[in-house]
């Protein structure tokens, strides 16, 4: 396979009015759903994913993407079953590959440049991650999706992203819920829970918050790395995050 960028693509427009200008946006594999708990892909829901991705690139933002792949298979789920851990999560992360074509299909139809890259090799269809070279698909215009986590067994996702973030010197890690933000409660079951604006990553991970992976949260205090979460259901949220508007919480 060519790994080589295409040199049709035109370069990324000044990113102006935006916060934070280069991202990584963590979404869960129940994202492509379309459904809290749901499994499979939901073509409108890719869909209208792909065109609110397209026009934050269009404001000159360059995105990193990680997806779950919970829709599809969770490691974990398949660990408490009975399945060897190490073999589950490698399922888990084919999971996650199967997830970034589908991404990289919809985001291509609204005529997105997108490269995949991925921690375990699968040639055929994606390139194997290299940092350096994903870094110039994001100078050069691309939206580069992270497949496979971080290629281990017994790291999230979340973790993954976290890395990725750090490696490719993202300025702020975007992890998109199915709720406004983050809680002192769960908002679906307590009417009276009170969202918190700002957490420290500290009470995050002292209260053992499960928004994220708490091997995540760590890798982001130790790097500095403010996270925003938020709720991905709201057409145009991940462009307010870019620039900077108060909406979900902020983890730093």
């Amino acid at each position: 396979m060519d790994e080589s960028p295409p040199d049709s693509v035109a370069p990324p427009a000044p990113a102006e009015g935006l916060v934070y200008k280069r991202i990584v946006l963590k979404l869960s594999g129940e994202a492509l759903s379309g459904e809290i708990g749901g499994s499979g892909i939901r073509p409108e829901t890719l869909r209208s994913l792909a065109q609110e991705l397209r026009d934050v690139h269009r404001m000159g933002a360059q995105i990193g993407i990680v997806v779950g792949g919970g829709n599809i298979f969770r490691g974990l789920a398949g660990a408490a079953a009975g399945m060897d851990r190490s073999q589950s999560d490698y399922m888990g992360m084919l999971a996650t590959v199967i997830n970034s074509l589908a991404l990289q299909d919809a985001l291509e139809k609204v005529g997105t440049p997108v490269r995949v890259m991925t921690a375990i090799e699968v040639r055929q269809v994606a390139e194997p991650y290299i940092r350096r070279r994903a870094m110039r698909h994001l100078e050069k215009g691309y939206i580069v999706i992270f497949a496979a986590g971080t290629g281990n067994p017994y790291f999230s996702t979340d973790t993954a992203a976290a890395l990725r973030a750090m490696e490719i010197n993202a300025q702020a890690l975007l992890k998109a819920t199915k709720v406004e933000g983050i809680y002192d409660r769960d908002p679906i079951k307590h009417a009276g829970a009170q969202m918190f604006a700002r957490i420290s990553y500290e009470r995050f991970l002292v209260d053992r918050i499960g928004v994220m992976d708490q091997t995540a949260i760590a890798l982001c205090r130790e790097n500095k790395l403010p996270i925003r979460v938020f709720k991905l259901g709201e057409r145009g949220n991940i462009l307010r995050v870019c620039r900077g508007e108060p909406i979900g919480t902020v983890v730093e």
